[in-house]
């Protein structure tokens, strides 16, 4: 049995009677959206559209119907969340009021370090320039403590 057999092909009148608008009340309740929605109707796509363009009743049905839906999956969710689901109460903190967990990762590593022996590191790393004497006039030379010599680029 070919189901295509049952989609109208010539013009047929549209109204929106109680029959239809229910169908498209639980055509929309159950998610249905378009082209699928006029199909579970019985409609063409070009009827619906144009039904919901003669008579606003075939829209608001189609609304109620998901708003209907809406609230009551909204209400499970809810009450799983307040029932001490974790998974749940994230969903509705993530989905409903935009909240994101915190990114940011936390490294604590505890080190104490003496001052006395970090002036004592700091104080090996640094050469000390206690004595400078020029040696020669046009040459610039540096004599430092601890015996190197240092030659400085002459000024040009």
């Amino acid at each position: 049995m070919l189901a295509y057999r049952s989609i109208p092909v010539v013009p047929r009148e549209l109204k929106a009677d109680t029959a239809l608008l229910d169908t498209l009340y639980d055509a929309g309740r159950c998610g249905l959206e378009g082209d699928a929605l006029a199909l579970a109707a019985g409609m063409l796509p070009v009827e619906l559209r144009r039904l919901c363009q003669m008579d606003p009743l075939a829209d608001l049905a189609i609304m109620k119907g998901r708003a209907d839906a809406e609230m009551e999956m909204s209400g499970v969710v809810m009450n799983a969340a307040r029932g001490g689901d974790a998974k749940m109460a994230l969903e509705v903190l993530r989905h409903k009021y935009e909240w994101s967990a915190r990114q940011e990762v936390s490294v604590d590593v505890r080190q104490q370090i003496s001052i006395v022996a970090a002036l004592e590191a700091a104080g090996r790393r640094v050469l000390e320039v206690s004595d400078v004497e020029l040696l020669q006039p046009g040459k610039p030379e540096l004599s430092c403590n601890t015996g190197l010599q240092a030659r400085l680029p002459a000024s040009e």
